[in-house]
């Protein structure tokens, strides 16, 4: 038997939330999905990942394209110090009985330039891989946009579903427990048998913990949204 002392405790209970502004927001008072969207992405940290390595990969293709001045040089050669000095006859041969040693002051200076076989045949194909690489790299950038748009559009349709969900569950519940102490009073006054009260407290029960759930369901998309854009949404701010 259900004693009238754990029936009222039970519909004493203060259901939170229920009656907040947040929950009572309109259904479209969320922030622009664009704006959401644009938020995540300049948030993300594999975009900006992805797009730094695109300015690596454009470093590598300029620094490819002027691989060709490597052969082009400019030498220059100073020297200071003992240098030994030789005369030499008519013939050319060195007279070692004049050798001297003398302090002085050497410079010269020389241009080059090489042709290497392989870098000629092969220029155009680094350059291609280059060019490629950096393609690849604008590709991944693309890919990641449209992998965070595609989420932020799914969880921003479920928190606007999760939201309509919990209005009405909140209005069912409001109205559950309205009834409720409508035949509370009825079964004390001896209108209602006990398996009728019982049977009216259940679906009330049910109501608050299905009310429980959408409340615990909207809260979690909402914050997953509000992580990932970096700001929390105001419902209550104006559109």
């Amino acid at each position: 038997m259900v004693s009238l002392h754990s029936i009222s405790i039970v519909q004493g209970q203060e259901i939170s939330f229920e009656n907040s502004q947040e929950l009572n927001a309109p259904i479209s008072n969320f922030p622009p999905l664009q704006t959401v969207i644009d938020s995540v992405i300049k948030r993300s940290a594999m975009v900006n990942f992805r797009a730094n390595n695109i300015d690596a990969k454009e470093a590598a293709l300029a620094s490819e394209k002027l691989h060709w001045s490597r052969n082009l040089g400019l030498q220059l050669d100073s020297r200071y110090g003992n240098l030994n000095n030789f005369t030499s006859n008519e013939d050319g041969e060195a007279l070692s009985q004049v050798l001297t040693t003398t302090k002085q002051f050497n410079y010269s200076a020389g241009f080059f330039l090489k042709f290497p076989l392989f870098d000629g045949l092969n220029r155009k194909h680094q350059i291609k891989l280059a060019q490629s690489e950096v393609e690849a790299a604008k590709s991944m950038v693309e890919f990641e946009n449209e992998q965070l748009r595609k989420m932020v559009i799914t969880l921003y349709q479920e928190l606007l579903l999760k939201q309509k969900l919990l209005q009405i569950r909140s209005e069912s519940l409001g109205d559950g427990r309205v009834n409720m102490q409508m035949v509370e009073k009825e079964f004390r006054n001896g209108l209602v048998p006990m398996s009728e009260y019982v049977r009216i407290n259940s679906i009330t029960t049910n109501m608050e913990a299905a009310y429980e759930t959408a409340l615990s369901e909207f809260i979690t998309t909402k914050k997953m949204l509000e992580d990932m854009a970096g700001f929390v949404f105001d419902l209550n701010a104006p559109n």
